[in-house]
């Protein structure tokens, strides 16, 4: 039922002469209530808040003494109650409502401080479903969806790092707060309430297994506001989700110039290409741009796998993003900050390799901590006009697949652990794929054509390119294998494989075609396998 909107205009300044304070997160919480006390606003708390408060020699009254009820059910409910929610949703200036409050007793919150339950941090620590439950906040977001509603003449403060801004506001206004803050504090107060339930109904949808629900709602919180998004004209945000996987949001930025939105975008195509090397098995790195891989290898050393990979593609990666899948050492960093770099990004570096990119101002270093599990399900989301497409990562690896070796010729060992390494690195290159390896580095890429045909033969002109920078007379995809991210529709798509020089092929397979493309295979006497299994990314 619709309620139709009061007709008293909103004050410009209102004097904070009460306050709730009741937070999870004690950082700053001192401070403020012993500047919300010098001030002389009465201090109403719950539980341990009100506890923190009174161990720090400050007069605090207990939300029982407000409600004349006291907490039950194990501190479930303790603010629910109209001595709380009347304090906070009375209009003011409206008679039935100072009537209301007049009657019942009810004092008015002119400033509400609440931060939640710690509910995505516990999730992240334990499955266990029941402690999981008790940290969803009810209380808090009540009174927080209460005060924002009524901004017009209560302050709501959701997050410590408000405290001082608010304070200087409050100190500034003598004792009062402006409508302006009040509306900027309550935009604040909606979005952290709606992050906090995002946060619940993702995890219950996770824990239950169910990819689909009516409704999904994905919140974030601001990280950084960018200069521009991917060009000058357009505004751009970094938000950070609950979602605990090791990347940028992890990062620590050792140096360098602040990140951009395409520094970011560009920087976690390459961490997640780069993860799927384990790292005790291989030292592994990769070189972006425009979030596909130019270059990609592994070796014994990183140094190693970041000349193999440079040796793709050396025109390419000039401004590229490196990652790498161990701690960077000195010999790789004196390699990689040779020619111009925008950003690298490891799970950590050694003291000298720190020196060595040191020298290098501009260059970021990011060390994430720690690299993502490739075969791990989270959700992507993108947006439409209207509204956006949610699925879950892809997630599938080579790892996981029973090879199905579709031609007379057998594969080689060292084609299959080429086929293997082609098959990784396809899965990161934008659709339509065509990759190229040879002894566990790329020497050719093709990405994001309308024809795979077309994908191909640039991959094809990528190897000859590089090849004539080395001094070779020969492409370099002559021995090489070659991964398709999707079937070959048609055996022209192979014929161009086969022609550059590749014995052996890796597709998903599943074409109308696929015999077609098989009796191409077996004529010209290569091996080729389906992994049943594709790799679009567009």
């Amino acid at each position: 039922m619709s309620v139709a909107p009061k007709s008293i205009a909103a004050p410009d300044q209102v004097a904070v002469r009460r306050a709730l304070l009741s937070v999870s997160d004690k950082t700053g919480l001192i401070d403020l209530a012993a500047a919300l006390a010098a001030r002389g606003v009465e201090l109403i708390s719950t539980g341990g808040t009100a506890k923190a408060i009174a161990a720090a020699g400050l007069a605090v009254k207990d939300v029982s003494d407000v409600t004349g009820f006291p907490e039950i059910m194990d501190g479930r409910v303790k603010t629910l109650h109209p001595g709380v929610h009347g304090g906070l949703l009375g209009i003011r200036d409206d008679e039935g409502h100072a009537a209301a409050m007049a009657e019942h007793g009810i004092g008015a919150i002119d400033l509400l401080v609440v931060n939640l339950y710690p509910f995505q941090e516990t999730v992240a620590k334990t499955s266990d479903w029941a402690t999981a439950i008790e940290n969803i906040d009810i209380g808090g977001p009540a009174m927080i969806r209460a005060a924002a509603k009524n901004h017009a003449y209560v302050a709501v403060v959701v997050d410590p790092a408000q405290y001082a801004d608010v304070m200087a506001a409050i100190e500034a206004g003598d004792g009062t707060t402006t409508l302006r803050l009040r509306k900027k504090l309550a935009l604040a107060a909606y979005g952290r309430t709606a992050t906090y339930d995002a946060a619940v109904s993702n995890w219950l949808a996770d824990q239950l297994g169910e990819p689909n629900p009516r409704y999904r709602a994905i919140g974030g919180e601001l990280v950084e506001v960018m200069r521009y998004g991917e060009n000058p004209h357009q505004l751009a945000a970094f938000y950070r989700t609950g979602e605990k996987r090791f990347g940028v949001t992890t990062a620590t930025q050792l140096q360098g110039k602040t990140l951009s939105y395409n520094n970011i975008n560009d920087t976690d195509a390459a961490y997640e290409l780069v993860a799927e090397f384990d790292p005790k098995r291989t030292a592994a790195v990769a070189i972006i741009k425009h979030a596909n891989p130019c270059g990609v290898a592994e070796a014994k050393t990183l140094k190693d796998a970041y000349l193999k990979a440079l040796a793709c593609d050396p025109v390419s990666a000039f401004g590229g993003i490196v990652a790498l899948n161990r701690t960077l050492d000195a010999e790789a960093a004196e390699e990689i900050v040779k020619i111009f770099t925008e950003v690298i990004i490891a799970p950590d570096a050694t003291d000298e390799a720190k020196a060595i990119v040191a020298a290098k101002k501009n260059l970021r270093l990011l060390l994430a901590g720690g690299l993502p599990k490739p075969a791990e399900m989270g959700l992507t989301v993108k947006t439409v006009a209207g509204g956006f497409l949610a699925q879950t990562r892809d997630y599938g690896t080579v790892d996981d697949i029973d090879l199905e070796v579709k031609t007379r010729r057998q594969p080689t060992g060292g084609e299959e652990k080429d086929m293997a390494f082609a098959f990784r690195v396809v899965k990161h290159v934008k659709s339509n794929a065509i990759v190229f390896v040879k002894d566990g580095a790329t020497v050719g890429i093709g990405a994001g054509q309308m024809s795979r045909v077309d994908s191909a033969r640039i991959a094809v002109s990528k190897a000859t390119e590089a090849a004539k920078a080395a001094g070779l007379d020969r492409p370099l995809t002559e021995g090489s294998v070659a991964a398709s991210d999707a079937f070959f529709p048609f055996a022209d798509g192979l014929e161009t494989i086969v022609a550059a020089g590749a014995t052996a092929v890796i597709q998903p397979g599943g074409s109308m075609r696929d015999n077609e493309v098989i009796e191409a295979a077996d004529k010209a006497g290569i091996a080729m396998a389906f992994t049943g299994m594709r790799h679009f990314r567009h």
